[in-house]
């Protein structure tokens, strides 16, 4: 009796020590690939409700605030620049003067800025109806060679009273390539 209970106990602990060692494979695999996966409720769940995820909005709120940063960095040093110029040139800020200088330069600037639009408005016009000038001709140019080619069909297409094809459109056509392939092979050679 006493060695039957022995033997169950060593299987006993065999087993617990094999699921020890199992178990504790388990645990390092969970740790190592980040914890346990989620539950069916969880993942249920989290589906149905609506988190706002989308990386897109992410990314272009990423690069509005790294703009905003360059903007104000900039401007922080144009402050400082203009700062030092002060001090450089030796104005003072007591004079009364210096503000109608200041209204005169921005009236300036806001003409400068005026006329620099209009500029390249009249740049973007130019451009604009150049490139329209150009889709015309492409299209004209389309049309003209779809009529040719289905001018060309028709002909290519006759028939005689007893369901032949007419030779004489074939033959015609057949002329034209060869004059044509004559002429590009001389005008190549000569040039």
């Amino acid at each position: 009796m006493k060695n039957l209970y022995r033997r169950d106990e060593q299987e006993t602990d065999k087993r617990n020590s094999s699921k020890s060692s199992s178990e504790m494979k388990r645990r390092k695999n969970m740790k190592r690939l980040g914890g346990g996966g989620l539950s069916l409720q969880t993942f249920a769940n989290m589906k149905s409700q609506n988190s706002h995820y989308n990386p897109a909005l992410i990314k272009k709120q990423k690069e509005f605030y790294k703009n905003a940063k360059y903007v104000s960095k900039f401007k922080k040093s144009m402050k400082q620049q203009n700062f030092h110029n002060k001090y450089e040139t030796g104005e003072s800020s007591s004079k009364v003067d210096d503000g109608d200088d200041k209204q005169k330069v921005k009236s300036n600037k806001r003409i400068g800025v005026e006329e620099v639009y209009k500029q390249t408005r009249e740049e973007m016009e130019k451009a604009r109806m150049e490139r329209e000038a150009a889709i015309q001709a492409k299209k004209e140019a389309k049309e003209e060679a779809e009529a040719r080619r289905k001018l060309a069909k028709g002909k290519m297409m006759r028939k005689t009273r007893h369901g032949q094809p007419v030779m004489k459109y074939r033959i015609e056509h057949l002329l034209e390539q060869i004059k044509k392939s004559a002429g590009n092979a001389g005008g190549s050679s000569t040039a």
